[in-house]
């Protein structure tokens, strides 16, 4: 029994297109530039005939992966035995002593040892005898020819493209969002689009409360309920909790309600084909969890119910709304000397508990097996012991260290065969950015000690030794802990989603966003600010990987 589809006729939606890397044809100039022009000993083989054999065995190679697709299920592993051999061959497990040497009695490779103290101790005098307000970046950040056009995703033209009219639900559709503010916030989105595409009625979300993030907060808690589904009338139907008469036909417990496990990143097509039956069966389905459970390419009226649940029905309640507003203006007036501008940072030099969500790996899971897994989540304690990066060396950071990952993951760093490379860890731009760190490039960058800068941040990692250099090169810098008052803040103590809130509003409305080790803070932000401004947001997104040799390099100069 199929029931009603808003995408118009009912039929599903055919599957997005393979990939145009696998496609024939993409690939047959694959090493045209670079074998050629190397020379070549002992052989005297003509180097045409060379490149020739070179690019039909590439071709051989696709055209096999492309013909004989089961070649996709072992790529995950010849990608991972690759790079363990890699790993394995180059050698920058570097020992730096407590004085800053490098062990071994060899010269380490550049960017593979943090002396980012020593470079800042070099450049210091210069940065203090700079006239202040002079040539400071942030009164005109970027040209302002740099404005293109822009196309915002909730283009009119498309809201109700490939929508019939709306008639009768197919039924309730009831979620259950996990992990943090940001997933939570994604997975909301995507609820709403999955809504619309099977024309169901959308139960307020269900917020997972786990004992990692150990966040009581409701929905209710965080997003405005009442404005959230007034926004969305003219599109989903949302409701705050189920009927009577559906609950009843359940023995009046959610938990009796079928709940259907649905792959991460499934199609359109699938909801039409497994979800939707199930829906007008039985008038209610849940899924749960939620999180990435719709594939990234879809429709464009799927797409556009996602952009517009995320950009205008999304809003946060009214105490985070206020206190945000608030700190905001706080900002606005302590940034008098650059016009009311500011820089906002997302420092991830942390040692808080948070979570990082492996639902990539689940996803790839999902695509291999048959079996329906349960989403996969990973609990970090110290992402600066997780990272294996070493920064000022000595005994007691690796005791410290080793305390924490001990505590954390119980021996998985010290099983046998297991080698941890710092130095390569730190040149591939894995490390998390210090403070020290992100004032040097932002004063580099020509920020002067008059810009006001916002620290958004859980417990930054021995804050007191680590903050007081960046504190040194931007005196005007704020946190939410100095930015309100305890007062203020007292009721969002115990909250992480509502103190992440708090942080995200102050980000969203800054001149300039820093973002320092990826992650879905920084990825909605960018995108938040971006169709704010009318897609001319300031971001940067430093490389971490050319930072590395910068900041390895004492012997700098100024000018």
């Amino acid at each position: 029994m199929h029931g009603y589809s808003r995408l118009g006729n009912g039929r599903s939606t055919p599957s997005p297109p393979s990939s145009p890397r696998l496609r024939p044809g993409r690939n047959k100039n694959i090493g045209g530039g670079g074998v050629g022009g190397g020379s070549f000993r002992g052989g005297g083989a003509d180097p045409k005939k060379l490149q020739n054999f070179v690019e039909r065995v590439v071709y051989v190679l696709i055209s096999s992966v492309y013909r004989r697709r089961g070649v996709l299920l072992v790529a995950p592993l010849l990608y991972i035995s690759g790079m363990l051999l890699y790993m394995g061959t180059l050698d920058f497990d570097v020992v730096v002593s407590k004085g800053g040497g490098v062990g071994r009695g060899r010269a380490a490779p550049p960017g593979s040892v943090y002396r980012s103290p020593q470079v800042f101790e070099k450049l210091w005098p210069f940065m203090e005898a700079e006239s202040n307000g002079s040539s400071n970046a942030m009164i005109n950040v970027w040209n302002p020819k740099l404005h293109q056009g822009w196309n915002s995703c909730l283009n009119q033209s498309i809201s109700q493209a490939g929508f019939s009219e709306r008639s009768k639900s197919n039924g309730f559709l009831i979620i259950e969002a996990n992990g943090g503010l940001n997933q939570q916030r994604l997975s909301i989105c995507d609820a709403v689009a999955v809504a619309g595409l099977l024309n169901a009625t959308l139960v307020i979300p269900i917020f997972h409360l786990n004992s990692v993030w150990r966040d009581s907060s409701k929905f209710g808690d965080i997003f405005d309920e009442d404005f959230f589904i007034h926004a969305l009338r003219n599109h989903v139907n949302v409701v705050r909790e189920l009927p009577e008469d559906i609950l009843q036909r359940f023995d009046n417990n959610i938990s009796n309600i079928v709940n259907l496990r649905v792959k991460g990143w499934s199609s359109p097509a699938h909801y039409l084909q497994k979800v939707l039956p199930k829906l007008v069966e039985m008038g209610a389905v849940r899924i749960a969890p939620f999180s990435n459970r719709l594939a990234h390419a879809v429709p464009l009226n799927i797409q556009w119910l996602r952009c517009f649940a995320n950009f205008e029905a999304l809003r946060f309640s009214e105490p985070i709304h206020m206190l945000a507003g608030n700190m905001v203006d706080r900002m606005f007036k302590n940034s008098s000397k650059s016009g009311g501008k500011y820089i906002s940072v997302h420092l991830r030099f942390e040692e808080v508990v948070f979570f990082v969500s492996l639902s990539i790996l689940n996803s790839v899971l999902h695509t291999f097996l048959t079996s329906s897994l349960n989403p996969i989540l990973l609990l970090l304690k110290d992402m600066v012991a997780f990272s294996c990066c070493v920064y000022d060396g000595g005994e007691e950071e690796q005791h410290e260290m080793d305390i924490a990952r001990e505590r954390s993951w119980r021996g998985k760093f010290h099983r046998k065969g297991r080698v941890i490379k710092p130095g390569a860890i730190r040149m591939d731009g894995k490390c998390p950015l210090t403070p020290l760190e992100v004032g040097m490039m932002l004063r580099g960058m020509g920020f002067d000690n008059n810009t006001s800068v916002y620290v958004a941040a859980g417990k930054i990692y021995k804050a007191e030794k680590y903050m007081a250099p960046l504190k040194k090169m931007f005196p005007r810098l704020e946190t939410k802990d100095t930015l309100a008052s305890p007062e203020e803040l007292a009721q969002f103590k115990g909250h992480s989603s509502r103190l992440a809130a708090l942080d995200y509003m102050v980000c969203l409305h800054s001149e300039v966003f820093v973002t320092t080790q990826g992650g879905n803070f920084p990825h909605f932000l960018m995108g938040h600010r971006r169709y704010l401004y009318g897609g001319h947001a300031k971001t940067i997104r430093p490389d971490k990987r050319k930072l590395a040799l910068l900041f390895d390099s004492p012997k700098i100069s100024c000018c």
